[in-house]
């Protein structure tokens, strides 16, 4: 089992890799990752070098597409989760701009956070009205408490590659059931679900050998595709549709 897992790691990394392209532009060098945004567009940044070592940063795109698409982060309570989602990842909001510092040896995961906090921002468009009316994560986690599901709120972990990963719940192991990890997803189109998939197979190894995933996905506007539910199901990541949440109550209330 840890063999197959190692290469599905593996497999991952190298699409990353392969799929990362890099391009100079007057002493600045553009980075297109493979992660798309919601406009199905290739998520870029841009990498300068100071003194110091390196400054990364979106160029403010992300935030200001947000205030274009109608999505204005001025009220109090989104001021505050667009802090509490950039302190999550190290980063800093830099007048709009989102912006990480990097030296050579910790580059690789200083850019992978900025790519994270880059996604989970961009995911802050689903709070315009009126395309939701509350926060998908506040959802969850009342419906946790409602039903008296024991847990921890915004975990982070360091998986084997080295990258932090942040899960939203973490409920511990009991005399009936293993420790379970729980990810509310926003937005599930494949990317995201890929994106989840590995910061839990990146981590499983140090975590107990029995713990379990679930993946709570919004389905209020859509039905998710089912590559996005085969994509979560092949890293041993339970998908749950919002609407069938009581499914895995006993599940997570164990």
């Amino acid at each position: 089992m840890i063999d197959e897992v190692r290469a599905l790691m593996d497999q991952y990394l190298a699409w990353l890799r392969e799929k990362t392209s890099l391009r100079e532009i007057n002493g600045v060098v553009e980075i297109t990752t493979p992660y798309l945004d919601r406009h199905n567009d290739h998520l870029q940044f841009y990498v300068k070098k100071n003194k110091s070592g390196y400054i990364l940063t979106d160029d403010g795109y992300i935030i200001k597409d947000l205030e274009l698409s109608g999505c204005v982060l001025d009220s109090p309570k989104r001021q505050d989760l667009l802090h509490t989602t950039l302190n999550g990842f190290g980063v800093q909001n830099d007048q709009g701009a989102l912006v990480v510092h990097a030296m050579p040896e910790n580059f690789n995961l200083r850019k992978h956070n900025l790519v994270q906090a880059m996604l989970a921002v961009n995911d802050l468009f689903y709070l315009a009205a009126p395309i939701v009316e509350s926060l998908f994560l506040e959802d969850v986690a009342s419906w946790l408490d409602i039903n008296d599901v024991r847990y921890t709120p915004n975990v982070k972990f360091t998986g084997k590659s080295g990258y932090d990963h942040s899960f939203h719940f973490i409920i511990p192991k009991s005399r009936r059931a293993p420790e379970r990890f729980v990810q509310a997803i926003n937005n599930p189109v494949k990317v995201n679900a890929q994106r989840t998939a590995f910061a839990y197979i990146d981590t499983k190894e140090a975590r107990p050998a029995n713990s379990q995933a679930f993946a709570f996905l919004n389905d209020a506007e859509t039905t998710p595709a089912a590559s996005v539910l085969d994509a979560l199901r092949s890293y041993d990541v339970e998908p749950v549709l919002w609407r069938n949440r009581d499914e895995v109550k006993e599940k997570l209330a164990a």
